[in-house]
């Protein structure tokens, strides 16, 4: 029986596994205290709806989207980080140190999900660890992975520290296809798992439904009135709006 994923580098049940355990991490549900539970701006919602020709229910999904992505950006940093718990051959996710370490081939990994989320402080500091890796061990890799890079690459990772640059050929900054390539020895590896991630998420969601996104705001605000009770939601105290 061939896979059915086609990945070449994990067997199907275990990326099954892996994304579903991604996925019962993710936050899939939202009520209307949770939505308000900063005070939505509901006059901001009757712009976006009239601009963008777009019904207030419409907008207010989209609003509830907004407000539970902000809660999965560490869960997808987990989907990335602990795939490599799955690897074997050394590669591990260790409770602290580096996000993906093999000791027994000296590579060590910070993992970033997209180029652009370190600013110049925490760059530094991610440096001084690295640089402090390669001086207790002299064969150590250490590199920056990034998900999201500039472009594929694998090259020395320049760093200014005190207003002077620092480069040394075993700290580098890598997008992770090539990491891909250099775990699994296959080029196209990355490019595999994201082709057949649609089918794993069919998969896992068609096992088990309650996956799925609950959203009781609509429900809660009342269908014949929400756009009345949308507006109470941040302003019920204040004059005249009893009879809005």
């Amino acid at each position: 029986m061939g896979s059915r994923y086609q990945l070449g580098f994990l067997p199907d049940a275990v990326i099954f596994e892996h994304v579903k355990e991604t996925v019962m991490k993710y936050r899939r549900s939202i009520n209307l205290a949770e939505f308000n539970h900063n005070i939505v701006d509901p006059i901001k919602l009757t712009f976006d709806s009239k601009v963008y020709d777009k019904s207030l229910s419409e907008i207010l999904d989209a609003e509830c989207l907004r407000q539970i992505d902000k809660s999965n950006n560490n869960t997808i940093g987990y989907f990335h980080q602990f795939l490599f718990k799955h690897v074997g051959q050394g590669w591990d996710v260790p409770v602290a140190g580096f996000d993906v370490e093999n000791n027994e081939r000296h590579i060590f990994v910070e993992l970033k999900n997209k180029h652009n989320t370190m600013n110049s402080a925490s760059s530094q500091r991610t440096y001084l660890k690295m640089q402090n890796k390669i001086l207790q061990d002299d064969q150590a890799q250490c590199f920056l992975v990034e998900v999201i890079a500039k472009k594929s690459q694998n090259i020395k990772w320049v760093v200014s520290l005190n207003g002077q640059q620092f480069a040394h050929d075993r700290i580098r900054r890598m997008s992770i296809d090539r990491f891909y390539e250099m775990v699994f020895e296959q080029p196209d590896a990355f490019m595999r798992l994201c082709k057949a991630l649609p089918q794993i998420l069919d998969d896992v969601l068609a096992e088990n439904s309650t996956a799925k996104l609950q959203n009781s705001v609509m429900q809660e605000l009342g269908q014949e009135n929400f756009f009345r009770n949308l507006f109470l939601l941040a302003f019920e105290t204040y004059e005249g709006f009893e009879q809005f």
